[in-house]
C-alpha cells in the first residue's frame, strides 16, 4: 500500500510517460515537501530511467551548500519565496545530469506563518535546458501539513509536465 493517494499515483505514471516519451530525466529540489515529490516519482517500478535525483534543502544552509541560492536571495526575500523557488530550480539543474527540475518551498504548517507569507503558501521553480525558468505560486490555505504537502505535490508534478 502506498502513503500517496491513487489520483498522484497516476499523475506521477503519466509524468514518467511523457518525459520518457520525451527522452528527458527529471531532477527535484524540495523543501517542504522533503523529498515526496521524489518519493512519489519512485514509487512508479521502473522509474529509475526518468528520475535522476533529488534533492532534499530543507534548511537554508542546504539551500546554499547543495543549490547554490546565494545567501542574500534568501536574506532579502526569504526562504519561501519567488526568487528562492526560481533559484533552487536552476540550480538542481546545474548540480545534476537532470534535463528538467522542479523545485518547492513552502510553509505547511501548522506553525511558522506570518500573515506576509501565511501557513499554505507554496513557491514552485521549474527548469529545462535552454528554457526561461517557470514559476508558481499557490495559497493552499491553513488545510494541514499533510494536505499542503500533497497539493504542493501536485502543482509540482503538473509543472514538469509542463515544461516538458
Amino acid at each position: 500500500m502506498s502513503i500517496f493517494s491513487r489520483r498522484l499515483i497516476h499523475l506521477a505514471e503519466l509524468t514518467l510517460a511523457d518525459a520518457r516519451e520525451a527522452n528527458l530525466k527529471i531532477v527535484t529540489a524540495e523543501s517542504c515537501t522533503g523529498g515526496l515529490v521524489a518519493g512519489l516519482l519512485t514509487e512508479i517500478a521502473g522509474s529509475s530511467d526518468i528520475v535522476e535525483r533529488g534533492f532534499v534543502v530543507y534548511s537554508n544552509e542546504a539551500k546554499r551548500d547543495m543549490l547554490d541560492v546565494p545567501g542574500d536571495l534568501i536574506a532579502d526575500f526569504g526562504a519561501v519565496s519567488e526568487p528562492v523557488a526560481r533559484a533552487m530550480a536552476e540550480g538542481a539543474l546545474k548540480h545534476s545530469r537532470g534535463h528538467i527540475s522542479v523545485s518547492v518551498t513552502g510553509i505547511a504548517g501548522p506553525g511558522g506563518g506570518t500573515p506576509m507569507k501565511p501557513v499554505g503558501l507554496v513557491h514552485f521553480g521549474a527548469a529545462r535546458q535552454g528554457r526561461s525558468i517557470i514559476h508558481e505560486m499557490q495559497l493552499f490555505g491553513d488545510i494541514g501539513r499533510e494536505e499542503v504537502r500533497m497539493k504542493a505535490i501536485e502543482t509540482a508534478l503538473n509543472l514538469v509536465r509542463r515544461m516538458i
